[in-house]
């Protein structure tokens, strides 16, 4: 699932980012609305947003109509465009953070953070959702139900339909095939990672390790989350019965998009693979993508943050690992995972 289209963060060719907690060279975020006291206090929703005012203000009212009535935080990750006014103007029952810059797919962390102060008690489980995306009246109390009666289990993806016209993303066949083996009381198919704006996941979870990373900002940054979750001890798993309806933007900078995947990738791979396995990823993604200045730049950003990947790489233990090389044959022959 693509995140919200971004603009160029604050961060140096290592791929630093701001902090969770705030913009480290605009001031703090402002907090102004909600959220609105929920029909079913076990959940809430973040939604993150760049430049894409009609699109979140239409994800909006969707949330605002669903049966589970959710508590909402909406993350404006320095829109140019109105989008904070709007989102205030129309919709003040939501809770809006508005950030000065854009802090890509750490706007997450900042919404986590916002709902954590202005709920009492914060709820255990939180919705990702994009802007150009909504959540099938329902879906959100049977993921509530599936998490709470499995307490190991810290995320359940959707399938995902794409609008107009409601088609089977070609994703959710990777997501009902997954190869990957996970324990006998899984309630789906085991995930060795997740979409994070198709995803319901354990707030507990997403704060023992540490949320979504500084550096990688966006972009396939739900991989290195993921595996730290794997080797915390947590279980990931697909559930067909979830819906979530996808209306793609046509507002989304795919050049971007495509170099920072292939940076993220390539940090991802040497942070966590052994080296056999990450040599292996990193022969078939430089076979694969294309060969243009996007692919060039990707690469060399993953070059220039060597140095902090060697300090931070941590090797992950047998059993998640297992989880990524069961991943190596489908990720080779993907139609719906590629950097075309």
């Amino acid at each position: 699932m693509p995140p919200a289209s971004a603009a160029a963060p604050s961060a140096d060719a290592a791929g630093a980012a701001p902090s969770p907690d705030g913009p480290t060279t605009s001031g703090a975020p402002g907090r102004t609305g909600g959220p609105r006291p929920s029909a079913d206090p076990r959940l809430a929703v973040v939604v993150i947003t760049h430049r894409r005012r009609a699109e979140v203000l239409r994800a909006l009212e969707r949330l605002r109509d669903l049966p589970e009535r959710p508590a909402v935080a909406v993350v404006d990750n320095g829109s140019d465009d109105g989008t904070a006014e709007a989102v205030a103007a129309e919709h003040p029952w939501a809770l809006l953070v508005a950030s000065p810059e854009n802090l890509g797919a750490l706007g997450r962390d900042v919404g986590v953070a916002a709902l954590e102060r202005a709920l009492d008690p914060p709820p255990e489980l939180i919705a990702f959702c994009d802007d150009d995306t909504w959540w099938e009246p329902g879906s959100l109390a049977r993921a509530a139900d599936v998490l709470e009666a499995h307490p190991a289990l810290a995320c359940v993806t959707a399938q995902i339909l794409v609008e107009p016209g409601g088609r089977q993303d070609a994703i959710n066949v990777e997501l009902r095939e997954s190869p990957v083996e996970g324990p006998s009381w899984l309630p789906g198919p085991a995930l060795g990672s997740f979409l994070a704006g198709a995803s319901v996941v354990r707030r507990s979870a997403f704060r023992e390790v540490g949320g979504f990373s500084r550096r990688l900002w966006l972009g396939g940054e739900e991989e290195l989350m993921a595996s730290d979750l794997a080797a915390a001890g947590w279980e990931l798993c697909h559930l067909p019965e979830l819906v979530l309806h996808h209306q793609p933007s046509p507002a989304r900078e795919r050049l971007r998009r495509r170099r920072d995947g292939v940076r993220n990738t390539l940090w991802f791979t040497w942070l966590r693979r052994p080296v056999p396995a990450a040599a292996r990823r990193t022969a078939h993604l430089l076979a694969s993508i294309p060969r243009d200045r996007t692919s060039a730049a990707g690469v060399a950003l993953a070059i220039a943050g060597l140095p902090w990947v060697v300090r931070e790489r941590r090797r992950l233990p047998a059993y998640a690992e297992a989880r990524f090389a069961a991943l190596e044959e489908s990720q080779r022959h993907s139609t719906a995972r590629h950097y075309g």
